[in-house]
């Protein structure tokens, strides 16, 4: 298992490839797809986003209020293919790569190649699991989404598996 620290450099991204099972540390950043549409919206009227893209890494997902002691509650991955109209524009505008469940479209693996980026598959139903990964979270952007709000997370081998890599293999063939 390879433990890695985001974001990644691209040395790091050409040394990875589909089906290799990685601990993840550093930020991460969650968005849905509520935080997705005001993204795209942001970015197609040409205004700044509240957080910055480039090199980010973006967890498809929404935490649950954190339990005392906790920094986050259950923490699950929602699935990806959700964000397939999204994916692209952001993998293109710098976005450092995805997390999520389940397989994305033909485009956004194209994307994840133009770009020399990665897609990386998360465990659906161990949002425990990732919870307990997760030792600091803020909320950054968009309040009023709740837990679809973005947030950023700063994680501790945050288990993963790398479904694109930055050739086009993926683990769905």
């Amino acid at each position: 298992m390879k433990k890695l620290t985001l974001p990644l450099t691209s040395k790091e991204v050409k040394e990875l490839h589909s089906g290799d099972s990685v601990l993840l540390s550093g930020i991460i950043l969650t968005a849905r797809d509520c935080a997705h549409r005001r993204i795209k919206e942001i970015m197609e009227r040409g205004e700044k986003l509240p957080f910055e893209i480039e090199g980010a890494y973006i967890y498809y997902a929404g935490p649950c209020p954190a339990k005392p002691g906790m920094a986050s509650g259950s923490c699950g991955p929602t699935t990806s293919a959700r964000m397939d109209s999204f994916a692209p524009a952001l993998l293109d505008a710098g976005l450092g790569g995805m997390i999520g469940k389940g397989e994305m479209s033909k485009e956004v693996r194209e994307a994840v190649v133009r770009n020399c980026k990665v897609y990386f598959a998360a465990i659906g139903g161990a949002g425990a699991l990732y919870a307990e990964a997760i030792k600091k979270s803020e909320c950054i952007a968009f309040p009023d989404l709740l837990s679809e709000a973005v947030y950023r997370l700063e994680v501790e081998n945050f288990p993963a598996v790398v479904a694109f890599d930055c050739y086009g293999q993926s683990i769905y063939d």
